[in-house]
């Protein structure tokens, strides 16, 4: 073997041992963390409610903008100007609607819905019915039972009457736009991502690689659907039948669920598994306006007082190291399975 390729497979085995053992700590962490939590009760979703005033953040940047730019009179002037604005927001703040602004940024696991019903559960005790939600979302969809946990805390703001508008300035695909759907208006940017409306599943499978090494794989059930395909064992034809028909089932909850919310759309044209940038979703119905959440805050601070609100919750390290990690390797799968533009 010449000395480059030998230097290059020396390499290759080393990273593979490498990746190898990293993959093992990372599982015996999991293992570690999972132990410890073993037998206790869940708990109760903790954490604290922040709230931001985003008005008084863009003024302040406005300001240091003029600050920079104006000298002199023109400098004096417009700060006289803005004290006088000021002090009108102030005589009119009680009466002033506000929007509370939720940053949702979605994983496989729709992590943040517990967030989000914290979130929601406050808004239900103090939203009045002129006040207004915009959610941010950045969402490309994942398991099935969260995002529809997630869509359901939107939904709750609507029963509510609470005028909730989605703001989809990246993506919003498959669970993402089972929650966007929820909204009374949807708004996104031109090239975000939007639809998918689909559900799919995907597993690897090692029975031929464990059998050619002579490792027999036993799993036993009680019911006949208990198990439809496995990781290890021999899957069946009647398995793979089962699964298709609990798919197209799920599918056909997911196209219910939008034709509640928009009636309008043609779920025949959209609920392909398709997705579409935003101009061409507006065509489709699956958008209502090609706006940035950016320029949709601006407009209304004029009208609104502006609330950013958050949910804190404070993690061991650990967690947030596991956290990290897993975040990471989920946003290598969607970029994998997403398009990209370059």
């Amino acid at each position: 073997m010449p000395p480059l390729m030998e230097l290059l497979f020396d390499y290759g085995l080393f990273l593979a041992k490498t990746l190898t053992l990293l993959l093992a700590l990372v599982v015996l962490l999991i293992v570690v963390v999972r132990a410890r939590a073993s037998g206790q009760p869940p708990a109760p979703v903790s954490g604290r409610l922040e709230v931001v005033d985003l008005g008084a953040r863009l003024r302040d940047q406005a300001m240091r903008l003029r600050q920079a730019t104006l000298t002199g009179k023109a400098l004096r002037e417009a700060h006289k100007a803005e004290r006088k604005h000021d002090k009108q927001r102030a005589q009119a703040s009680a009466t002033r609607p506000r929007l509370f602004v939720i940053e949702f940024k979605g994983d496989i696991r729709a992590t943040e819905a517990a967030a989000l019903r914290a979130l929601v559960s406050a808004l239900l005790l103090e939203a009045r019915s002129e006040d207004e939600v915009l959610v941010r979302l950045d969402n490309a969809g994942g398991m099935v039972s969260e995002h529809g946990l997630a869509a359901s805390q939107l939904a709750r703001l609507r029963e509510r009457g609470i005028r909730l508008t989605v703001a989809v300035d990246k993506v919003a695909a498959s669970g993402g736009y089972l929650m966007a759907c929820v909204a009374d208006r949807i708004i996104a940017a031109p090239f975000a991502v939007l639809g998918s409306i689909g559900v799919l599943a995907e597993i690897p499978n090692f029975h031929r690689l464990l059998e050619r090494h002579g490792v027999d794989f036993e799993l036993h059930t009680a019911g006949e659907h208990k198990r439809t395909l496995t990781l290890f064992g021999e899957n069946t034809e009647e398995g793979r039948r089962k699964l298709r028909e609990q798919l197209e089932e799920t599918h056909a909850l997911f196209k219910r669920f939008v034709a509640e919310y928009r009636p309008g759309l043609d779920l025949d044209r959209v609920a392909t598994g398709e997705y579409w940038h935003g101009t061409r979703a507006v065509e489709l119905g699956l958008v209502d306006a090609i706006q940035t959440s950016d320029d949709y805050l601006l407009a209304a601070s004029d009208s609104h007082t502006l609330l950013g609100l958050s949910w804190r919750v404070r993690k061991p390290p650990l967690e947030r190291l596991l956290e990290g990690g897993r975040a990471v390797f989920e946003q290598g799968v969607v970029r994998w399975r997403q398009p990209s533009a370059g």
